[in-house]
């Protein structure tokens, strides 16, 4: 029997199919699986770059292209017939020798750029102070290498990343940009998927690298399975390798800090790891998000990500505030008063959920050998905390009491640059020597919208998480997009206006009501818009409302100077933290946008636009 090996790719291409195409097409590939009667047969493409290409007919006039290799098959995508006949005959699939992942070449582009870099070739060429054994260390392709020698500047090198794999591509512009050998194989080594993999590796074995490459590959053993990855969203089943890695490892002996700019994908990663602790863990795993609204949501994607309703179950989602709430509502056997004179605050509900909770389970600072015998005594055995920028000392402290001190006790992932709030606690104060990872390549912005966030949000290095300062240096997008859109107007009902007729363009364009958001720094804004834009229901709110979110198009109203930021304090240090915050909560905010970022304000803009 085959073995189905599911690319990313596919399940897009189907689900863009009339519903009769793809429901063909997808029994066929069920039938092709099963080596039933009617099944599709691989047929050989002429011309093609790599022998190991066939295409299978799964509709009418639509054909999977798949590279075999024996039993195995890897469906890397679905095309009308004379396009993935094209495709075929343009690419190469290959192994990285040294870290064993699947690479994907535009051989036929790389043939018609030699010529030009040929030409352009200098009597100096970038490369050649570094042999060509060095080279192959890193993992480049030995039919590559006449190319790199070729190279002139680092805007050639530049110019070749669309027609590279990111592991042949990521460690020559370390290189091009100045960088050492050294720094070049960190880069290569954070493209590992698989943590601690580090055997043999064998060019000419696609499973195998298919297996070191699960971003770019699915198995599917039987008609069950091929269901399940075909209908699951693509974030359920397709992680990057840094995230794949991070979500996957199987034990950390301390707990784990991950830093990451926006659209890095750490709340991802949190649910992945939340998931992968359900299923192989030792007890009940509590994943700590910002708000309610967040809470209800990372409910929804755990259910979708953890089909198995035993295995859902060991996952509570919550916030601190509620954790808090709980905890002193189950020792005093009623729900303490919020409002009214009898209130309590949350700093002081944390408080003594802190006292409660340290009284049953004992001194947190003096009791680590017992949590290590008998972990169980703690409310939860394993923590996953999103958002944990904006966490309080306080609550820190209570989550920290939540769990015992063992192994796979906390996973925190946060970005400085994000915060709402005036908290700024370092972890190692509040008893959590973190061991900090990074990620540094967001998937959600294209390079333009994030080059004006890291510009809009400004003020260097911010401190909070890490014991001294963080910054965004090697922050970077994987793909290119529109440059964000700003627009002054001369008064409010001009700017509504525009907002109103932007918002119906989107619509027309055919993105869905619920990929659009519209947002303001204050109420008074909010309710402009909402009286402009009227019945075309999407999502109008706060800055604050798109916190942990994220949307096709985005329009920011209201941006203008004496709003954005919001009157500040005098007192020179706060007015420097205030200054900060509001610049990271409409930072937060622009990075909302996976396509499309429009800004808009009337009079005098925004001070954090004038750049």
């Amino acid at each position: 029997m085959p073995r189905l090996a599911i690319g990313p790719d596919l399940p897009r291409d189907l689900g863009a199919l009339d519903a009769p195409v793809r429901e063909s097409a997808v029994t066929a590939l069920r039938r092709f699986l099963l080596t039933e009667n009617g099944a599709p047969r691989p047929e050989r493409v002429r011309g093609a770059r790599d022998s190991r290409l066939v295409t299978l007919r799964l509709a009418e006039g639509h054909r999977a292209v798949a590279v075999r290799q024996r039993e195995v098959y890897w469906l890397r995508t679905l095309l009308p017939d004379p396009e993935a006949v094209s495709f075929a005959q343009r690419h190469r699939f290959g192994v990285n020798p040294v870290i064993g992942v699947l690479e994907e070449w535009d051989a036929d582009a790389l043939d018609r750029v030699e010529p030009a870099l040929r030409r352009s070739a200098g009597a100096a060429r970038l490369f050649d102070p570094i042999c060509d054994g060095d080279l192959l260390a890193l993992g480049l392709d030995v039919r590559l290498l006449p190319l790199v020698r070729l190279v002139t500047t680092e805007a050639d090198v530049a110019a070749l990343e669309p027609l590279l794999p990111p592991t042949q591509h990521l460690p020559l512009a370390v290189l091009a940009a100045g960088g050492s050998l050294a720094e070049a194989w960190r880069e290569l080594d954070g493209c590992r998927a698989v943590p601690g993999d580090t055997g043999h590796v064998d060019p000419g074995d696609l499973y195998a690298a298919l297996v070191r490459s699960p971003d770019r590959a699915a198995f599917a053993g039987d008609a069950a399975e091929l269901k399940r990855v075909l209908a699951a969203p693509g974030w359920c089943t397709f992680l990057h390798p840094p995230q794949h890695r991070l979500a996957r490892t199987p034990r950390y002996d301390r707990p784990v800090l991950v830093i990451g700019g926006a659209g890095t994908g750490k709340t991802l990663l949190a649910l992945h790891r939340a998931a992968h602790l359900a299923a192989h863990g030792t007890g009940p795993v509590l994943l700590v998000t910002y708000s309610q609204s967040l809470c209800e949501l990372l409910s929804a994607r755990l259910d979708e990500l953890l089909p198995d309703e035993g295995v859902r179950k060991r996952v509570e989602v919550d916030n601190a505030e509620r954790l808090a709430l709980r905890i002193v509502t189950d020792a005093e056997g009623k729900r303490p008063a919020l409002v009214g004179p009898a209130a309590r605050s949350m700093e002081e509900l944390t408080e003594e959920a802190l006292r409660l909770l340290t009284r049953q389970t004992g001194d947190l600072l003096d009791d680590v050998l017992d949590d290590e015998r008998d972990p169980g005594r703690k409310p939860y055995r394993h923590m996953v905390v999103d958002e944990a920028q904006d966490v309080s000392a306080a609550q820190w402290l209570l989550l920290r009491a939540a769990v015992p001190r063992a192994p796979d006790d906390l996973f925190i992932v946060g970005d400085p640059h994000q915060r709402i709030t005036g908290t700024r606690v370092e972890l190692g104060s509040v008893g959590i020597p973190a061991v900090q990872h990074t990620l540094l390549v967001s998937h959600r912005l294209p390079q333009e919208t994030l080059s004006f966030g890291v510009r809009l949000r400004g003020g260097g290095p911010t401190d909070g998480l890490v014991r001294g300062m963080s910054g965004m240096s090697g922050l970077r997008a994987e793909r290119s997009g529109e440059r964000p859109s700003v627009r002054a107007f001369d008064s409010p009902e001009a700017e509504m206006s525009a907002l109103a007729a932007t918002v119906r363009s989107w619509l027309d364009d055919g993105v869905p009501e619920q990929e659009i958001a519209v947002a303001a720094r204050t109420m008074p804004v909010v309710r402009s818009a909402r009286r402009a834009l009227g019945d075309l229901g999407v999502a109008v709110g706060t800055f604050h409302h798109l916190k942990g979110l994220e949307f096709d198009r985005v329009a920011l109203v209201g941006v203008a100077e004496g709003v954005v930021p919001e009157p500040l304090p005098d007192d020179p240090a706060h007015r420097a933290r205030a200054l900060q915050r509001e610049r990271g909560i409409l930072y937060m905010a622009c990075t909302r946008a996976r396509s499309m970022l429009y800004i808009s304000h009337s009079g005098r803009g925004s001070p954090f636009l004038a750049f």
